[in-house]
């Protein structure tokens, strides 16, 4: 589905930027490989806020980024903030793909059902990029799931046992051992500990995120053009047409990615600090082995009512933030790289 070019039928100025780049116009095999070399890169850059925003979360106490920062920079230097990096990349790559592959195919067949229906574009757009981000969050979900417990669980086992109790009392000496030794213990269930709560978590806050930055995008190049329009007119030019270079283009791409990443955090931060605390943690002392969703719930109630579910917001917020940025550019790039020749 293309965007087109965004224009105000009552004025004289347009914006004229490229069409969006569809699944059928890609080569593939170019596709995934250079996706999986520039979102690696992409996953290592911002992976130590990953690790602090899942320190918060897991955490009975409120505890500050600089002072966890600190702590964990003192106790284990910068390798702290890199734990079950390896694992988490490996599991990256495959997802990603699958991921990308479900996100390009729903979003072309979408788009094109709902034109065809009698949708507007800018409706027609936001209908597909939620349905988009819907089933490549579910389908991701199947590799991300394991992987986020084996990962996760790396992250925390560093911490003192004084600021994050009940954390899971294996020490493992990699992600293989880590996946081998979950396994072992709690069997298959135990690697898609939180599954569904990572289905409600994650499906949503995808839907959410496509959709708001499919809208953000088209009202950022709205008002560029309500301005050029005004700015024509005032200067007397009539039937003008605007070009955006590359670099504006980029920066209203990031603009709607961090507008998108901070209504999908408000939103979904409570889920995900659940689905965390269920795939790191271990049951209270003399209780189940894995805690439930009730408990979960119960013992953040307790440790500080809704504030509790909402602790590691500013990391993963950033995170968010930093990530869809850097994600939407890249990925928009990725598809102009990967395009056929003709």
């Amino acid at each position: 589905m293309s965007l087109g070019a965004a224009e105000d039928e009552n004025s004289t100025s347009e914006i004229h930027i490229p069409a969006d780049v569809d699944w059928h116009m890609l080569d593939k095999s170019r596709f995934f490989i250079l996706g999986a070399a520039l979102f690696s890169g992409v996953s290592g850059a911002l992976y130590p806020i990953v690790v602090l925003k899942t320190r918060q979360q897991v955490s009975p106490t409120q505890i500050s980024c600089f002072r966890m920062s600190y702590s964990m920079l003192n106790h284990e230097g910068l390798r702290g903030f890199y734990r079950g990096f390896g694992t988490s990349l490996m599991g990256t790559i495959p997802a990603r793909a699958l991921y990308m592959a479900a996100l390009e195919v729903t979003k072309s067949n979408v788009g094109a059902a709902t034109l065809r229906i009698g949708f507007s574009e800018t409706t027609a757009a936001a209908i597909a990029n939620a349905a988009a981000g819907l089933s490549s969050a579910m389908a991701a979900q199947l590799v991300w799931t394991p992987i986020d417990v084996v990962s996760q669980r790396l992250m925390v086992q560093g911490s003192s046992k004084t600021i994050i109790p009940n954390v899971n009392a294996y020490k493992y000496r990699g992600g293989i051992d880590a996946f081998s030794k979950i396994l072992y213990s709690d069997g298959l269930r135990g690697l898609y500990r939180g599954f569904g709560i990572s289905i409600l978590t994650y499906a949503p806050s995808n839907a959410v995120w496509w959709s708001t930055y499919s809208i953000a995008h088209r009202l950022i190049w709205g008002g560029i053009g309500c301005y050029s329009s005004n700015k024509d007119e005032n200067g007397g030019v009539i039937g003008s047409s605007f070009r955006p270079d590359s670099k504006s283009m980029v920066a209203v791409q990031g603009l709607s990615a961090a507008m998108a990443s901070g209504v999908s955090a408000l939103i979904t931060m409570p889920l995900d600090t659940i689905k965390t605390r269920l795939q790191v943690l271990d049951g209270e002392e003399g209780g189940c082995r894995s805690p439930t969703i009730g408990q979960t719930i119960k013992n953040l109630m307790k440790e500080g009512g809704l504030g509790a579910c909402y602790r590691g917001l500013g990391p993963r917020w950033a995170s968010m933030s930093m990530s869809a940025t850097t994600m939407i550019t890249t990925y928009e790039f990725l598809k102009r790289l990967s395009t056929k020749n003709q």
